[in-house]
């Protein structure tokens, strides 16, 4: 071997040599990172930091959407980062405001509806006064998904901001037992939603196979890397929400609400005289008003769609055959009866013409006709308190 060689191949030694080190070393310190973030859990400390309601406004309902790029808005599972972004973490409460939450499902949240038609907004654009002088402000808590075990979970964060009331829109499609762990919000907050069990004696199984339970991997950066880009993403389009006050793709097309029913009488698996009181979940409700304490909660049944089509003897709608519906209006006021809740029946409060794509979502007028009804529970309420 001549001189030469020996140089090169030396070189060639020493620079895998190093190569090797090199990796190694970054691969403990990856690992390190890991084990740090794993044990720190900074994903919640993430979520809570926020450029909304400082370097853009707050947004009016809580962040969701399938389509980031048309509706300027996109679905988390954090729940502080959801409220992180909502205009109510950045508005102090005076004592010149009275605060009301309003708790739902899509049809609260408003599908179909600019933020400006939803049924909060609709009643702050009223100019309530209490009689003591108050400013009745609403701010909309609904979220999408029917399950009330997931309104009780946003309405004890929302318990938080010092609302003076509750008013809280339920129906049936959110109360059967079987399907309260079906909204996916509920599934990627396993040990939350299993906390809410515990605490108000849910009648659910903490075990549920649909909860999606996290391993060491799933709570490190890579593990959480969708977590760590959404709420990213969140911040980002606080830009085009800025710009534009837009947070909800509203097609300009859309497939109405069925008219004409199938003949169908069943109601999730269940036939007439199936269903028994204790297939629902009524004591999700009376968690809520464990959880609110002193802060009154008035419970609304929801106004739905009522065909006059085919098949309208046996169905209401797509959702509720006449049998199902029918029991569940009964034992919602039974069980308001025998608590003493404050509740008021709207079912029947809108024109069929007034539903857009689904049986509970609302056009803008109905919406705002629903609004003026709660408007009227309000001060029915206040002057009775």
């Amino acid at each position: 071997m001549t001189e030469t060689q020996g140089v090169v191949q030396e070189a060639v030694t020493f620079s895998w040599g190093f190569i090797w080190r090199v990796l190694l070393k970054a691969f403990l310190l990856f690992a390190l990172i890991n084990v740090l973030y794993v044990l720190l859990n900074p994903l919640p400390l993430l979520g809570r930091l926020s450029m909304y309601n400082g370097l853009f406004p707050g947004r009016l309902r809580l962040p969701y959407g399938d389509d980031p790029g048309r509706s300027f808005n996109t679905t988390l599972s954090q729940l502080d980062a959801m409220f992180a972004s909502h205009e109510i973490q950045g508005i102090d409460k005076s004592e010149d405001e009275f605060r009301v939450l309003i708790i739902g499902d899509s049809s609260v949240w408003g599908f179909l509806l600019e933020p400006v038609q939803t049924l909060s907004a609709q009643i702050n654009q009223s100019e309530l006064i209490t009689v003591d002088g108050r400013s009745v402000r609403s701010y909309n808590l609904g979220y999408p998904t029917m399950s009330v075990t997931k309104d009780l979970m946003i309405l004890e964060r929302g318990l938080l901001n010092h609302p003076d009331l509750i008013i809280w829109l339920v129906t049936l499609e959110s109360l059967p037992r079987e399907s309260q762990l079906d909204s996916p919000f509920l599934q990627l907050n396993p040990e939350h939603t299993r906390e809410l069990i515990a605490h108000y004696a849910l009648d659910l199984d903490p075990k549920d196979e649909r909860f999606e339970n996290s391993t060491f991997w799933d709570r490190t950066v890579i593990g959480q890397r969708r977590e760590l880009a959404q709420l990213l993403q969140l911040q980002m389009l606080g830009v085009l929400w800025a710009g534009s006050g837009v947070d909800h793709e509203i097609p300009e097309t859309y497939n109405e609400r069925l008219e004409d029913l199938p003949a169908d009488q069943e109601f999730h698996n269940f036939l007439l005289g199936d269903l028994s009181s204790n297939e629902l979940a009524f004591e999700v409700l009376e968690g809520g008003l464990l959880a609110a304490g002193n802060i009154p909660v008035v419970f609304i049944n929801e106004p739905v769609f009522i065909s006059q089509g085919e098949n309208s003897e046996v169905r209401y709608n797509f959702y509720y055959p006449r049998w199902a519906y029918d029991f569940y209006r009964e034992e919602l006021q039974s069980q308001a009866s025998a608590r003493g809740w404050y509740y008021v029946d709207l079912w029947d409060a809108l024109p069929s013409s007034e539903f857009t794509d689904s049986a509970i979502h609302y056009t803008p007028l109905g919406s705002k006709n629903l609004a003026q009804d709660i408007i009227e529970v309000i001060k029915e309420f206040l002057q009775g308190s």
